[in-house]
């Protein structure tokens, strides 16, 4: 708490506390924006009149902005602060998220994910580095309650656009309204995010075409960790199907065990995290991660399955962040440019995961495709000394104000 006795102090920790809450709000609505567009996917399908393979091809369309979008955010980062980048590019993504629900042909629904891609992989990338901003400043831990947030905004979204189908508000008028709000929010929000304390740093030369060993690392854990994020999302309910011969009802419960201790994991991992450290968050989250995959792919009944999907979420809720925070705080390149690196490599490990389960599965079985989560978390385990501690991953540094 902020001692009464020093009015400085209070006029410095006010700023913050609403910085903070301005970057849980700008999560929670990326996290909202993003789970309305994926439950009206059906619907823009139909309205559009593509079949499944066609909306394949245009989803990878929606990919190819997203990772534009963050290989050059963290340029602009580093040169106008992360500040204005994050409400630009939040604005930006309020704004395509209405474009989708307008389309009527398919090159002008393949033009509006190129630009919710694109805008969604900026937003990805400045926030992220705003929060590490705002972690520093903190000189605590408090990166994963962000990303809490965004979880959470993705089943408020869900939920939201459930309610609106079911009710049959056309999609152009349900994006339309959550394009407004966002916006709004992200306005009235965006005035309280910080400016970097320091200027960036000049990137010091480094091999792997510009990236440093250390972001090659931190990348690298990173793609890892999210080839497990995407396998989760997109194999959990179609492995219980056809493992356990489950009804669909059923088998859509290992998603919502996963998605559940994953988000809620991730309100608490930072006060593990100042405990114990980040590496210690990854190397054991990991290891609890592939403790559960190892269940999963042994179990033959439903409740052991859940309950290894459900420690599979919570093993991996708290390691992702650490990784954003490290590349923040290296000590060598620019810390937008890191953030943008490591958080483009754990994006091309989302997009790869599934489709690697959709090629092995074909040879064999989507139950033993499985192995390849689990060799990903183990070796996520054995690269955590990767991360470098901070100034905010110290643990038991609880010097700024606390809620």
């Amino acid at each position: 708490m902020t001692d009464p006795a020093h009015p400085a102090s209070a006029r410095t920790a006010a700023p913050l506390v609403r910085a903070r809450l301005a970057v849980f709000t700008i999560f929670g609505i990326n996290g909202f924006l993003l789970a309305l567009w994926v439950v009206h996917i059906p619907a823009i399908r139909e309205r559009v009149g593509i079949d499944h393979a066609a909306l394949g091809s245009l989803l990878l369309l929606l990919a190819a902005g997203a990772l534009a979008g963050m290989h050059t955010t963290g340029r602009f980062a580093d040169r106008f602060g992360s500040h204005r980048t994050t409400v630009v590019a939040a604005l930006a993504l309020a704004v395509a998220t209405v474009g989708p629900g307008l389309v009527a042909a398919p090159w002008q629904l393949g033009l509006a994910l190129v630009l919710f891609g694109f805008a969604n992989g900026a937003l990805d990338v400045s926030m992220n580095s705003q929060a590490v901003v705002v972690e520093q400043r903190y000189r605590r831990p408090v990166m994963a309650a962000f990303h809490g947030v965004f979880s959470a905004g993705g089943i408020a979204g869900s939920l939201v656009g459930a309610a609106t189908l079911a009710l049959d508000v056309r999609p152009p008028v349900t994006l339309a309204v959550s394009g407004a709000l966002g916006a709004v929010l992200v306005a009235w929000t965006g005035r309280y995010l910080l400016r970097p304390e320091r200027p960036p740093m000049p990137a010091s030369p480094a091999p792997h075409g510009g990236y440093s060993r250390r972001v090659v690392l931190l990348g690298g854990v990173a793609f890892a960790l999210m080839v497990c994020e995407g396998v989760a999302n997109d194999w959990s309910a179609l492995q219980v199907l056809e493992r356990l011969d489950s009804p669909e009802s059923v088998a859509a419960l290992a998603f919502g065990a996963f998605s559940a201790t994953m988000t809620l994991g991730r309100f608490v991992a930072d006060r593990v995290t100042a405990r114990f450290g980040g590496v210690a968050v990854v190397r054991y989250g990991a290891l609890l991660a592939a403790a559960g995959m190892a269940t999963v792919i042994a179990s033959p009944w439903l409740g052991l399955t859940l309950t290894g999907w459900a420690l599979f979420g919570l093993g991996l809720s708290g390691a992702v962040p650490q990784l954003f925070t490290a590349a923040g705080n290296l000590d060598e390149g620019s810390p937008g440019t890191n953030v943008s690196r490591v958080v483009g490599l754990g994006y091309l490990g989302f997009l790869a995961g599934p489709a690697c389960i959709g090629w092995l599965s074909e040879a064999s079985s989507l139950t033993a495709a499985l192995v390849v989560p689990l060799g990903c978390v183990l070796l996520a385990a054995a690269l955590a000394p990767a991360l470098t501690p901070g100034p905010a991953q110290v643990p038991g540094n609880t010097t700024a104000p606390t809620r």
